[in-house]
């Protein structure tokens, strides 16, 4: 804890104890915009792309399904430009709820809110901006998918409440994340089938994973306030249930990407993404804030390493 806290003593003026030293926005952002590009996340990207990348397997899959060849670009940059606002919005107005608690813990009580460089009126109207945004983003879709899309806000609603009164935040923040695995192929097919269904539950037990490794960064904090989460609820057991949880995202992703047609190429970035879990798993040190922090950020390279494969096995069978 002392050594997190001159961690946080040693960083320029304004950034945040969790974002890598040296961002862009530390480095680029005017001074009026820095808080609010902290605010929505932009600073720390790894949370865009754990929220994109059930989306660009999605629409891989449904290429694949189609008969192989090139995903959507046009989806894939749609995607990409909604995760991006969306995340934003949806961290902002987690920032807004959690504003009281995460005064209490060292990593986050340097965010805009609780250090006073942004006033919650200011955050809720960046919110409704990056929100409208998103919903520009949503309007270009099928009917069916801009209906799965707004079902969603529900989900993302109650998460930032849960820690409140479950040690399972980390599983309705799964149910919210991943809700790309379902647009990504309604988005491509105006329908749903059980590729991304499975899909989605396998990125629902991969967070589970990554989100426990990330929440072991702040037990000790957690505990004194009054905070759930699975890292509190595993404790020692956690490499246990880290096993179980990444065993069933490999099982459901397999299943999908079989059931989508996937062939050999698919098989080999699976077997890449195995043991780069195994890789995870084993240098796992729950005691240590900082390794957490880096294996929950590996978590990025692991989704890619599934992306490419299912875009390389859908080209080699078109």
């Amino acid at each position: 804890m002392v050594q997190q806290q001159m961690t946080i003593n040693q960083r320029p003026s304004g950034s945040v104890a969790d974002a890598s030293q040296g961002n862009w926005v530390d480095r680029f952002a005017p001074s009026w915009a820095g808080p609010y590009c902290r605010l929505a996340r932009f600073d720390r990207p790894i949370g865009t792309w754990l929220l994109l990348l059930p989306c660009w397997w999605s629409i891989a899959l449904a290429q694949s399904a189609k008969g192989g060849g090139l995903p959507d670009m046009g989806l894939i940059t749609l995607f990409a430009l909604g995760a991006l606002v969306m995340r934003g919005a949806g961290c902002t107005y987690n920032d807004i709820v959690d504003r009281d608690i995460d005064e209490k813990v060292a990593r986050t009580r340097s965010r805009p809110i609780p250090s006073g460089q942004v006033s919650t009126r200011q955050a809720a109207a960046f919110m409704v901006i990056l929100s409208l945004v998103g919903c520009c983003v949503l309007l270009q879709f099928n009917s069916f998918a801009i209906a799965l899309g707004v079902t969603s806000l529900g989900i993302v609603a109650t998460y930032p409440f849960m820690k409140r009164v479950t040690y399972w935040p980390q599983l309705v923040l799964g149910l919210a994340f991943n809700w790309g695995a379902l647009l990504g192929w309604a988005a491509a097919f105006g329908s749903l089938a059980w590729p991304p269904v499975l899909l989605y539950f396998a990125g629902i037990a991969w967070t589970l994973g990554y989100d426990t490794i990330y929440a072991h960064q702040d037990k000790d904090d957690d505990a004194l306030i009054g905070v759930k989460s699975t890292a509190l609820k595993f404790g020692t057991a956690t490499r246990s249930w880290l096993m179980a949880f990444y065993a069933l995202f490999l099982l459901c992703l397999g299943v999908a990407a079989w059931w989508a047609d996937g062939g050999l190429i698919f098989v080999v970035s699976w077997i890449a993404a195995a043991l780069h879990i195994a890789w995870q798993i084993l240098t796992l040190d729950i005691d240590d804030g900082a390794r957490c922090l880096r294996l929950f950020r590996s978590n990025r390279d692991l989704g890619l390493i599934i992306f490419a494969g299912l875009v390389a096995d859908s080209l080699f069978r078109a």
